[in-house]
């Protein structure tokens, strides 16, 4: 059982409880499970942006890339896309915890991650990378993104209509 309101989705004021349908209900919560994965993969980075260069260094080059010459442009580099890249996943996370308030913006995350995997796919064949970590990347936002637009119709409010 789940809490209505008369007034839209978001509102709190006169809760009536009703029974969601098991469809419904389960395809919002595999679709939080996605946008909660997504949002692990993009917040993680935001460990970046607290790690010594060494550190970040040593974590690149375990992830196969090759030594990189401290440079400062390179520093604020990895600092700017890592921060950039954490709040992408915060989003993603606001996302997962009110899908009905943002049902709206969903869809468009979820091709963000589709165009991003594509990106990837695209530059990673380009430039031969190795298997790890390229095809896990790409996967992970092919697959999470297109989970992401496939179960977006489930966080729309039941019964509101398309045109709303």
């Amino acid at each position: 059982m789940r809490p209505i309101s008369g007034g839209g989705c978001d509102k709190e004021e006169t809760v009536v409880w009703i029974r969601a349908s098991p469809e419904i209900d389960m395809r919002l919560r595999l679709l939080r499970l996605l946008l909660g994965a997504a949002a692990f993969g993009w917040v993680v980075t935001l460990v970046g942006v607290f790690m010594s260069w060494s550190a970040a260094v040593r974590a690149l080059q375990g992830l196969g890339a090759p030594p990189i010459p401290y440079a400062p442009m390179f520093d604020y580099w990895l600092r700017m896309g890592c921060g950039a890249f954490g709040l992408v996943g915060c989003w993603y996370l606001a996302l997962m915890i009110w899908p009905r308030k943002f049902s709206a913006a969903i869809p468009w995350f979820g091709v963000i991650m589709v165009v991003e995997g594509l990106i990837l796919l695209v530059h990673g064949l380009r430039l031969s990378l190795p298997a790890f970590p390229f095809y896990g990347d790409t996967a992970a936002c092919l697959l999470l993104g297109g989970g992401i637009v496939y179960l977006a119709p489930a966080a729309k409010c039941p019964g509101s209509s398309p045109n709303r």
